[in-house]
């Protein structure tokens, strides 16, 4: 028998309204499954694009000694903005030291008071480009002429790194194996559909349908089904990122935690895809069992 255009859309829509509970419960399915894979997919995107931010944060200091001539002052600038691994630099004079740490210690007038910016170094604050770099950067400036000492927070960063890298990681199973527990139930669900039909495609093969011409009606319904359920997953996951994102605006703590649009769709088109593969895959390995009459 050959496969008409008109055919396969005429049966896949009865076969939609025929078995509309089983039709509904698998976009149900697929929607909540879908939505939590995109969801944890989003979470990932946001702890990554947080840990950019406090890498970015980090810097290390390069406090001069009190008698540092400006030949070696100017020498150790020019090394610092001719390293590759550095991405800023910026000088800070007694002055801008006593300034800031008088708005550290405003609360604490008498220290403010035993204190005079020529009791504080000048020194160089020095962001990398990457967090993993402050090491290579201090470390040749330790023992040069002028300085006094080279200060970055070395537990403070390989703590961050090793935490932000086993979130990503956590995050990043804890989607997969979401995705593969979605993909098994969508197939149950698709094939508990297909089981309530197996007389329907016994009668068909009695009376000569070959294999494909009964597996591709199934196939559009089930790839319905899940494009169906992965758009409302796409639409629940990005109203649930607008939602989430307006609440953290403005808390200091969580505010980093944000996801563009761009990446908000860029997941959405991920679970889409995804939706339409499991359905229409789905559907034609379900169907698979009930062919042999």
């Amino acid at each position: 028998m050959a496969l008409k255009l008109d055919y396969v859309a005429r049966e896949t829509a009865i076969n939609l309204k025929r078995n509309l509970l089983m039709t509904s419960a698998a976009i149900l399915t697929v929607a909540v499954s879908l939505g939590l894979v995109g969801g944890a997919l989003l979470l990932r995107q946001g702890v990554q694009n947080a840990t950019v931010q406090w890498k970015g944060g980090v810097e290390l200091s390069i406090f001069m000694k009190p008698d540092v001539t400006s030949e070696q002052m100017s020498a150790i600038e020019h090394q610092l903005r001719a390293m590759p691994e550095v991405k800023r630099v910026r000088f800070v004079s007694k002055d801008a030291a006593y300034a800031e740490f008088k708005k550290l210690f405003a609360n604490s007038p008498d220290m403010v008071e035993t204190v005079t910016p020529d009791n504080l170094p000048p020194s160089f604050r020095v962001v990398p480009k990457a967090a993993e770099q402050v090491e290579s950067i201090g470390e040749p400036f330790r023992n040069r002429p002028g300085v006094y000492r080279v200060v970055y927070a070395e537990k403070q960063v390989k703590t961050l790194l090793k935490v932000t890298r086993a979130l990503q990681l956590g995050i990043l199973v804890i989607a997969l194996v979401l995705l593969a527990s979605a993909s098994v139930l969508i197939l149950n669900t698709i094939r508990m559909a297909i089981f309530a039909r197996r007389r329907e495609v016994a009668v068909m093969k009695l009376v000569g349908a070959t294999n494909w011409f009964i597996r591709v009606p199934f196939m559009f319904e089930g790839l319905l089904q899940g494009l169906v359920g992965a758009g409302v997953a796409f639409a629940a996951v990005y109203l649930g990122r607008n939602l989430v994102q307006d609440a953290v605006r403005h808390n200091e703590l969580f505010h980093q935690f944000y996801v563009s649009s761009a990446e908000v769709v860029g997941t959405g088109l991920f679970i889409v895809i995804v939706g339409a593969l499991v359905g229409g895959v789905g559907s034609a390995v379900a169907v698979t069992r009930f062919l042999d009459v």
